[in-house]
Formats: C-alpha cells, sequence, structure tokens
C-alpha cells in the first residue's frame, strides 16, 4: 500500500527495511547503529552516573543511570525513564540523548532503567526490573535531590508500554504514587486485533509480523499472545479497571500498528476519570522521531513531550516567572 507520509520523514523509511525481528542479534546490531550517540551532544548542564540498586525479591541488580541537572536549588521533580525497543533491544546508552535532553529541558532528575530484555528474559523480568528501579528511586528521593511527590514515569514503545504496566502495578500494591505517566507511542495489546494493526503489515520497521515477533519474544514463547491468562502488567490494555491511575498523556503516530490501541486506552482512561491528552500526528510512523529528530513534525513531537512532562511534574516555567 501507499502511505501518506510526512514528507520529511518518508526518506527516512529506507533504512528500516531489510531489518529481522526474528534475528534477535541483528536487530539489536541495527538499533545500536541507528541509536548511537554523540559526545559532541553532552552538555554541562546535566551530570550523570551509572549506579545498580537491588532487584525485586531476590532478582539480580538492576542498572540505573542517574541523570541530574547542575545549577537547581531546592528538590526536583524525579522521572523514571523507560527505554523502547520492542521488548527485546534498546538500553539506557543507546537512548542517552534521549534522557540527556529530558533531565536538561524539563528540569528532572530521570532514573533510565537497564531492564532485562526479552527473549531471554520474558515477562515479569523487564517490569520486576522497573518496578525495583521505581521503588528504588522514591525511597532514595531526598538523597538524589528529587521531591517524592513529584516522581513520574515514562517511556517510549515498549517503554512505554512497561510504564503503563508499573502504574497499574503501583496502584495495584501500594507503591509509589505516581504524578504522572508519559505514554509515548506505547505497546498496549497482545491481542493485535485493533484496525491499525491489521492494517499495516508492509512498513518497514514495526509492523503487525514485527510486533507478533516482539510479543511472543515477552510473553516467553508462541502460542501465549492473545490467549487467556495474560496479565494486565503485561498488556495494560487487558486491564479491566483504569481508575485511580496518574495523570496522562499519550501520543500514537498515524502509520503505526499501535495507533488505534493507544487511542483506545486513551478513551478508557477519559471514561475512568483519569485527566488525559492525547495527541495523534498524523503522517508519522512508529519511532520517526527517533529516526528523523530534525523534521518539523519531530520538533513539534518533543516539544510536547517537554511541556507535557514539565506541566504533569509541575516545573515552574521560567518564563512564565518572568512575566509574572
Amino acid at each position: 500500500m501507499t502511505y501518506a507520509y510526512d514528507p520529511e520523514l518518508a526518506p527516512w523509511l529506507s533504512l528500516l527495511a531489510g531489518i529481522d525481528y526474528a534475528n534477535v542479534q541483528q536487530m539489536r546490531d541495527a538499533e545500536a547503529e541507528l541509536m548511537s550517540f554523540d559526545a559532541a551532544e553532552q552538555t554541562t548542564d546535566v551530570s550523570f552516573r551509572d549506579i545498580t540498586v537491588p532487584g525485586l525479591n531476590g532478582a539480580p541488580e538492576v542498572g540505573v543511570r542517574i541523570y541530574t541537572p547542575t545549577g537547581h536549588e531546592g528538590k526536583l521533580p524525579g522521572l523514571l525513564y523507560i527505554h523502547g525497543g520492542g521488548f527485546a533491544i534498546g538500553s539506557v546508552a543507546n537512548f542517552h540523548n534521549e534522557t540527556l535532553r529530558i533531565a536538561a529541558e524539563v528540569g528532572a532528575v530521570v532514573a533510565s532503567v537497564e531492564y532485562r530484555l526479552a527473549p531471554e528474559h520474558p515477562f515479569p523480568a523487564p517490569i520486576e526490573d522497573c518496578y525495583a528501579a521505581l521503588t528504588w528511586f522514591a525511597a532514595h528521593a531526598d538523597e538524589l535531590g528529587v521531591d517524592p511527590e513529584r516522581i513520574g514515569v515514562a517511556g517510549e514503545s515498549a517503554g512505554a508500554g512497561l510504564a503503563a504496566g508499573i502504574a497499574l502495578y503501583a496502584r495495584d500494591h501500594g507503591g509509589p504514587a505516581l504524578a504522572m505517566q508519559y505514554l509515548g507511542i506505547p505497546a498496549l495489546d497482545d491481542r493485535l486485533d485493533t484496525l491499525s494493526m491489521r492494517t499495516f503489515t508492509d512498513i518497514p520497521g514495526w509492523n503487525r509480523r514485527n510486533a507478533e515477533i516482539c510479543w511472543d519474544y515477552y510473553l516467553g514463547g508462541e502460542g501465549l499472545r492473545g490467549g487467556d491468562g495474560i496479565s494486565p502488567y503485561a498488556a495494560p490494555a487487558r486491564a479491566e479497571d483504569l481508575s485511580g491511575l496518574p495523570p496522562t498523556y499519550i501520543t500514537a503516530a498515524e502509520f503505526d500498528p499501535l495507533r488505534d490501541e493507544d487511542l483506545i486506552y486513551g478513551q478508557r482512561l477519559i471514561a475512568a476519570g483519569v485527566p488525559t491528552e492525547i495527541h495523534h500526528f498524523p503522517g508519522t510512523f512508529h519511532g520517526s522521531a527517533q529516526l528523523a529528530p530534525q523534521a518539523g513534525v519531530s520538533l513539534r513531537m518533543v516539544a510536547e513531550m517537554t511541556d507535557a512532562l514539565r506541566r504533569g511534574l509541575r516545573v515552574e516555567n521560567p518564563e512564565d516567572a518572568e512575566i509574572a
């Protein structure tokens, strides 16, 4: 099929062609090449360090990279960031530019989680690692210079699905109270039964076939996806009750198999009484903002993400303060 991609984005799709999601190592190598960061892009406004925190219930320790804006007085908001990658690829290092930018532009202490990846470590390992990082982050808020009442979770793609699962888990298990959740093009539903998921089968990169492969990785093998007994913490769209979740900002891309499940989840949050914003970006495809960051629509997406995080974490806007 022919799709009306944003003209600035269309040329970049060729970089996704030929990546075989069934070959985990090839997929990881390709992602590392596309997402590698440039040391020249570092900023002196943010310091960062790598630590490990205790795993959940005796699980292995979890790697966390802490980003701290410099030159700020008082407590800052905190953000647990969960990288994307179809549950099977991605790393803290490959998303370094993203988390560095968030810390600098939002003015928040960011904890980026090096969770275990599928298929070697299927559910619940990834979400256990992220929840362990969240509880550690909240428990150590004071020493990190974080306001414990202004901690949020954020992620992109599979990372956003994990963030949504963490928010549900924290609500149900008396975990840290969250100020917000930012869900960027989230992977939420293993049933893969929406119109967009059935339609976008031939788009390079994230399409229906690759979604099937990655959900099989995450759930622990073939034959489980779409069946009974899948935990809502793995597939948040399966949660029957979405009430009591934190204020939410969701993005969706027009030519993304995940589009409809993202829009439906946002509508369900609204119906459940959760303050929710949903932004659908025409002409975009899954991951286009990361692949073509200088495109006009990508710059708008990033600016809106920054604004949503600042509002959700209740960060004072210096420009507003000057006007006042």
